[in-house]
């Protein structure tokens, strides 16, 4: 199992010590959020990749119907080639104006089913747009007419970015979005849900739920044909840092399941303490036996 901190903060100098304290420190991956009046976190993961050298860098997560695909594919590429071929893309749907109203301040909520048009198009397209070769697309939501002038690079990782994708299980439609990328970033709603309650899905999501869920993904990739390509299953949660040992047990669990990567991140301390939390979490060390 690999571990990455999520820095849950705003200040883009702290993002980038932040980093390379991280790297010093055994992590293997560096992760920051992606807001709408924020910090621009690839901004930010751009500096970082100047002063890293391993650990990887990506955001958690990108709402990607929320962005223009050419400009997202820009940014991303942008950043692997600075890191040499350390991004991650984390995508979701973005969160629904009936749960965040802070989320939809400058536009109306298309609602669920144009968002996932949205964002399957839009990762369709990267495909496209990340190898920096002439093509055409056409969709619903997006078109690409065909140039052969003033291409950018490409970016460097083969053959894509690795993409993680949130997916709700039990849901077949979101799942097989996720079975055809690179990673889950789950969300589960328990039979008979009318919607995705943190709160619930932290009480009554298990690594035996995840266990099924990653026997799934499994199969479906191998009847897709891509089954011997990496994929990665991602758990978020919280450890003290000071006892191995317990942070140890509350992790183990997941890696039996086949979880591949822990994510570490306390969304509840307070803004004014989170310099001195990530430095002394991340100085700690990642949550291994």
């Amino acid at each position: 199992m690999r571990h990455g901190f999520i820095f849950t903060g705003t200040e883009p100098n702290l993002a980038v010590e932040l980093a390379q304290l991280a790297e010093a420190s055994g992590w293997d991956a560096f992760f920051v959020w992606e807001g709408i009046w924020a910090t621009d976190p690839w901004a930010t993961l751009a500096a970082a990749a100047m002063v890293t050298e391993r650990i990887r860098l990506g955001t958690m997560l990108t709402p990607v119907p929320r962005r223009r695909p050419w400009e997202l594919a820009g940014q991303t590429m942008t950043v692997d080639r600075l890191s040499n071929g350390r991004v991650i893309l984390s995508a979701g749907l973005g969160v629904p104006a009936e749960v965040e109203e802070r989320f939809w301040i400058f536009e109306d909520d298309p609602g669920r089913a144009a968002r996932a048009e949205l964002m399957d198009e839009g990762l369709e397209l990267m495909q496209h747009l990340w190898r920096a070769e002439p093509f055409e697309y056409e969709g619903r939501h997006f078109h690409a007419h065909r140039t052969e002038q003033m291409l950018p690079p490409a970016i460097v990782q083969e053959p894509r970015i690795p993409t993680w994708v949130v997916g709700v299980w039990p849901r077949m439609k979101s799942m097989r979005r996720v079975a055809q990328y690179d990673g889950w970033i789950p969300n589960y709603a328990p039979p008979g849900a009318d919607g995705i309650d943190p709160l619930e899905q932290q009480r009554t999501y298990t690594p035996e739920i995840a266990a099924e869920a990653i026997a799934w993904i499994r199969a479906e990739r191998e009847r897709l044909g891509v089954g011997d390509r990496p994929f990665d299953v991602m758990q978020e949660g919280t450890t003290g840092g000071v006892d191995r040992v317990a942070d140890a047990a509350v992790v183990r669990p997941w890696a039996d399941a086949g979880v591949t990567w822990w994510l570490e991140a306390d969304w509840q301390v307070p803004a004014e303490r989170v310099a001195d939390y990530a430095r002394d979490r991340l100085r700690a060390g990642p949550p291994r036996p």
